[in-house]
């Protein structure tokens, strides 16, 4: 089986083991993806004159800048749990070369991977959005201790209710027509929900809401995905003959959890985003119908994420039969604004600095590809679940989007992420739905 885990010479340059004069701020933002680059690819690939490279760029002198220093705390950070101190006392240098830190943060991370998903559909219906916001908001209600919280969910749920009452032709204007019948039974759902809901709050029943909550927001994210009438579009010629999902899909992994008496084995829900990444995600869920993941083993477990994937022998990834080599597939990174996703470059490559991602590294079980860290092309089945809290990766600010591929989210028992261990079995990845929306698969080619 190839090896996952960095090798000695790429461990031993950790930023969090480098002392603080070794730490080239003026060129934070390169040593940031290389050295994450290193953490998540499939195995070092450093070559001696490349190691020696890299050597050189770390020990370089370059010019402090604020929003550097900034980057490398939260990589300190994600490492050690370190807060950030600034070390340099030129720090707030003029001209810096990244956007400034205000323009990248505008606000508290979204980290619930729902709601995620539920902004990440390719739909503009205002009306609908001004429902799901005070929806959502109820999470941040909640965080208010005692009873106290719910004068707070009595003003979110009346806002979203004064909202559906006042935009529900809107909504209904918006449902594709194919769609229209389900859409409309679902918004009827969603309003007897929060009548209940403010039932449940004028009962000053607390325990109740989230529930009750998650019901809701789960009507109100199929309304939404009843107002996509069909896939938005064409993914790139090159790649068109490869799996692709053309929408999204559901699945389930069970795994066998060995050594820990609290639990024997858990199963994770996984919504796969064909919207925002078809081909990584058809690529995954393709793999999954070959039962590829069955039976192999958590290869990597360290605190900052769970990897799996690489298969037994010297491939580094799925050897398709019909051609007997390695299948690999291009990044792809879908950026807010954008109608479809870049592909085979990095955010950073292209210059888009400002750029915030479809799907951010936000949530606690967030899903993407490992790949070769000087190859952006490189990924193939090799996949990570990240764990470190969103408050250090907020979005666009997180040194992991634009450089990976993510193409979902576990959205129940993500918790459980972090009880998995190096040995730990996957027993099965099976398919809950969506895989209808899955085109060219090759595990139907007999072979």
């Amino acid at each position: 089986m190839a090896a996952i885990i960095p090798c000695h010479y790429c461990s031993s340059l950790s930023i969090s083991k480098l002392p603080r004069s070794h730490i080239p701020w003026g060129n934070i933002s390169h040593v940031n993806a290389a050295w994450w680059s290193r953490q998540l690819s499939l195995r070092c690939s450093l070559k001696s004159s490349q190691k020696a490279q890299l050597h050189n760029k770390l020990n370089e002198k370059l010019f402090p800048f604020k929003e550097y220093a900034i980057s490398i705390a939260l990589a300190v950070g994600l490492v050690t749990g370190m807060p950030f101190v600034d070390w340099s006392p030129n720090a707030y240098a003029a001209n810096p070369a990244m956007p400034d830190l205000s323009v990248l943060i505008s606000g508290p991370p979204i980290k619930d991977p729902g709601a995620l998903l539920r902004y990440a559909l390719p739909i503009d219906n205002k009306a609908i959005r001004e429902v799901q916001k005070p929806l959502e908001d109820i999470t941040d209600s909640l965080k208010v201790a005692g009873v106290k919280a719910l004068d707070s969910v009595e003003r979110n749920v009346r806002q979203a209710s004064r909202s559906l009452e006042q935009g529900k032709s809107l909504i209904i204007s918006g449902l594709a027509e194919s769609k229209k019948d389900h859409g409309v039974e679902l918004l009827d759902k969603l309003e007897t929900g929060m009548d209940e809901l403010q039932q449940i709050v004028e009962g000053r029943n607390r325990d109740a809401v989230a529930t009750k909550q998650k019901e809701l927001l789960n009507y109100v994210g199929s309304v939404e995905e009843d107002m996509v009438e069909s896939f938005p579009y064409e993914v790139p010629e090159e790649y068109q003959s490869m799996p692709v999902l053309k929408g999204r899909a559901t699945v389930d992994m069970k795994v066998k959890v060995k050594d820990n008496p609290n639990i024997d084995e858990c199963v994770f829900r996984i919504i796969l985003d064909g919207y925002n990444a078809p081909v990584t995600a058809g690529n995954f869920l393709d793999l999954v119908e070959r039962h590829f993941y069955d039976g192999m083993e958590i290869q990597r477990a360290d605190g900052f994420v769970v990897q799996t994937g690489d298969p037994e022998g010297p491939a580094e990834g799925f050897i398709d039969p019909s051609t007997e080599k390695t299948r690999t597939i291009p990044l792809e990174i879908m950026v807010n604004g954008e109608k479809s996703p870049f592909y085979g470059t990095t955010l950073e490559e292209l210059g888009l600095y400002k750029a915030q991602t479809r799907l951010p590294f936000n949530a606690f079980g967030t899903m993407a590809m490992a790949r070769d860290e000087f190859e952006s092309n490189s990924a193939s089945s090799q996949v990570f679940w990240l764990l470190k809290e969103s408050e250090l990766t907020p979005s666009n600010a997180n040194i992991l989007d634009g450089r990976y591929t993510v193409f979902g989210y576990i959205t129940e028992n993500e918790d459980s992420l972090a009880d998995l261990k190096v040995g730990d079995v996957i027993e099965s990845i099976q398919v809950v739905s969506g895989l209808n929306n899955l085109v060219n698969p090759s595990y139907k080619i007999a072979g």
